[in-house]
């Protein structure tokens, strides 16, 4: 049987249609219902119509400062609730916002205005300043209090939001995402979040990280759900009081929250139904510890940048053991080899058709790149998974982070889920690195909470993965390099220590 699915057709968005105008369907209706809540040491809560009313009023704003609709918006905010007020606010009025990391240098901002060419940039106080016409944060207050503008309806297929990729594998590139994203978000509500309208989600990310954003509020605000964000400054070992505290039903966060809330110790949680994980893989430990401490499992989800989260495990269908679990309902997905899907059980690169509604309209101003993408009607995603008889699928790592050893590929994944299992080492990579031209071993770096004897760990590591899976390198340290999504970094690891031993 060959790895694809073949889903029930999942219906289009409207004809005339608008991503806030969807996000926001239930605000006449829950009026006065929490929709954010910002908790920390206070907490300060926005009804349904109050972001009803903040978003229209942005969207008056923009258009009163001369931006029409088809303008790109660059947004250099902080991790506050104006950044998903300015976000949807240009959305309802049909400019396209580009929402950019807080940390960016001004040669990376200055990079990101030469390719999106902004109409605008609006920046918070201390971030790295931008060229062109650029306006102080501190206008967005103002914009509330406005007559709200109308939300601007049309193609479902026409642009709405610019999101930048991690740049895990190079150099980041802008996505260009049309409005019709947020109407193929509802196949997470039951393939993934298990999302009711009585739910209190609470994300762990900042404000302005996209899948804060995506999973954290407008997935809860479309079914009328509430949403709690930490407020700046929460630290990871705060979470579990905020999670009892506020009633939390689901908790979202990335795998290296979940290892640092997990060292804080979680009290009892009886309101938690379960935990979400995204952004990379979640080592089994962790997992079985969370289920261990709140008796509730966590789903994991695999996407991208390019086309969100299409494969998870849900509350409906849960993963097996050691897989990401199944295709989203309503997801056409396969494992693409050379000459098309593969065989089920054969690895593959994980891909998407290209009929999805989630799927990306492009990277702006690269068709040529955007093709290469694609083979035929799949878009390929360059992450390698394994698709089992009954349909779940195996991650397996990025296909340029495979490793050779002895002639087998072997995963980084499968690595670094054995040294996770360690009860010293917090965090892990494995890479293969080059000893000399043409030999190149598996070395495993990793972050640990004491020193760890090399010997103690190599037979650590022999009595759970075969003799060729296991690396011939350890190098301890203090932390590991991740991107600005917080993805591992392997490629960085591999050039410094090659480059530290003379194979650069």
């Amino acid at each position: 049987m060959l790895s694809i699915t073949h889903p029930s057709a999942f219906p289009p968005a409207p004809a005339g249609f608008n991503m806030a105008a969807h996000v926001l369907a239930h605000a006449d209706r829950l009026a006065d219902k929490p929709a954010l809540q910002i908790v920390g040491d206070m907490v300060e809560t926005y009804r349904y119509a109050d972001i009803a009313t903040a978003v229209r009023g942005t969207a008056a704003g923009l258009l009163g400062m001369g931006l029409v609709p088809g303008d790109h918006l660059l947004l250099q905010l902080g991790n506050t609730a104006e950044f998903p007020i300015t976000y949807l606010g240009a959305i309802a009025a049909g400019i396209i916002p580009v929402p950019v990391s807080s940390q960016l240098t001004a040669p990376e901002v200055a990079a990101i205005v030469a390719t999106i060419q902004p109409a605008l940039t609006i920046r918070a106080p201390g971030m790295a300043a931008a060229t062109g016409r650029t306006e102080d944060a501190s206008i967005l207050h103002d914009f509330r209090a406005l007559p709200p503008a109308p939300f601007a309806m049309g193609d479902p297929d026409r642009p709405a939001y610019i999101i930048y990729t991690s740049g895990t594998s190079g150099k980041p590139r802008p996505v260009v995402h049309a409005h019709r994203a947020i109407w193929a978000r509802q196949m997470m509500w039951d393939g993934w979040y298990g999302l009711r309208e009585d739910d209190r989600l609470m994300h762990a990310g900042a404000f302005n990280w996209t899948y804060t954003l995506g999973t954290g509020l407008m997935d809860p605000w479309s079914v009328g759900a509430t949403a709690l964000i930490p407020a700046d400054g929460v630290s990871a070992d705060q979470l579990p009081a905020l999670l009892a505290a506020h009633k939390a039903t689901i908790f979202a966060a990335a795998p290296g929250v979940y290892r640092r809330v997990l060292r804080a110790g979680l009290p009892p949680l009886p309101h938690l139904r379960h935990g979400l994980s995204a952004g990379e893989k979640l080592a089994e430990d962790y997992r079985s510890d969370w289920e261990t401490q709140t008796g509730t499992p966590i789903f994991e989800a695999f996407g991208m940048s390019e086309c969100s989260t299409f494969i998870s495990g849900s509350p409906a269908r849960p993963a097996p053991v050691g897989s990401s679990g199944y295709a989203q309902p309503g997801r056409k997905v396969a494992l693409i080899g050379p000459d098309g899907p593969v065989e089920r059980g054969t690895p593959g690169t994980i891909a998407i058709h290209r009929s999805d509604p989630g799927l990306m309209l492009g990277y702006l101003g690269a068709p040529d790149e955007t093709a290469a993408r694609f083979q035929g009607d799949w878009f390929l995603t360059g992450d390698i998974g394994i698709m089992a008889d009954d349909g779940a699928i195996t991650y397996a790592g990025r296909a340029d982070d495979m490793m050779n050893a002895g002639g087998y590929r072997v995963s980084p994944v499968e690595v670094e889920d054995a040294l996770t299992a360690h009860p010293h080492i917090t965090e892990a990579a494995a890479c293969a690195v080059q000893i000399r031209t043409g030999t190149s071993v598996i070395a495993a770096f990793y972050v640990a909470t004491d020193v760890i004897d090399e010997q103690e760990l190599r037979n650590f590591m022999a009595a759970r993965l075969a003799g060729y899976k296991c690396p011939r390198i350890y190098v301890a340290h203090d932390a590991l390099p991740r991107g600005a999504n917080n993805k591992l970094l392997r490629r960085v690891l591999r050039q410094e220590w090659e480059t530290a031993n003379g194979q650069a």
